[in-house]
């Protein structure tokens, strides 16, 4: 995530209770800058924060765990690298293969893109059908990919927990910047549905 603090604290401020960083391009002094600050800011805010691809970077920053996608290193591995109660998820993509086998590492299993995303318009998608059949799996279910207020009731419906979210909280490119009330508001909104 490489949203400024001031949006990420709003988001906070708005009840957000997880909170992925996420950057594949600035270098690695960088990266442990940017996730040093936002750890210290979840604490803060009683947040869990989780490091993406990179359980490295998770274990130098002291977050609360790392999630790991396909090329993403070894699960079995980042479990065993992580302290007691830290927290590893899994991308699944749709494959429920792919999560059956993560079970025994994972803590959360991940899937989509749900809906169209503009963010990633060729991630492959995850029919609804397939959380229903990855609830009986163990691990918390997380839904990802244009995900909105308006279709977040069909994901909590067939066994979604956690959504990951980035433009439907933060904005997206062609829309004027969003203050810290707007965003504020926008998690709050997404956590009442939660309720």
């Amino acid at each position: 995530m490489t949203q400024p603090l001031a949006s990420v604290e709003a988001a906070l401020a708005g009840g957000c209770r997880w909170l992925q960083y996420r950057d594949k391009t600035a270098a690695l002094e960088q990266q442990v800058e940017r996730a040093g600050q936002l750890s210290r800011l979840c604490r803060r805010y009683g947040a869990v924060f989780i490091i993406n691809d990179n359980t490295g970077l998770a274990l130098q920053v002291e977050a609360d765990g790392v999630h790991l996608g396909r090329d993403d290193g070894d699960l079995s591995a980042a479990r065993q690298a992580l302290s007691a109660g830290k927290i590893l998820g899994a991308s699944c993509y749709n494959e429920l293969q792919r999560a059956k086998r993560a079970v025994t590492e994972a803590d959360y299993l991940a899937f989509g893109s749900v809906f169209a995303s503009h963010i990633k318009p060729n991630a492959v998608r995850a029919d609804l059908s397939l959380f229903v059949q990855a609830r009986d799996l163990g691990p918390t279910l997380c839904a990802i990919g244009g995900i909105t207020p308006n279709n977040v009731a069909a994901l909590i419906a067939a066994g979604v927990k956690l959504v990951a979210v980035s433009s439907a909280l933060f904005g997206r490119p062609e829309e004027p910047g969003l203050d810290a009330v707007q965003i504020e508001a926008r998690a709050a909104a997404f956590c009442r549905l939660f309720q």
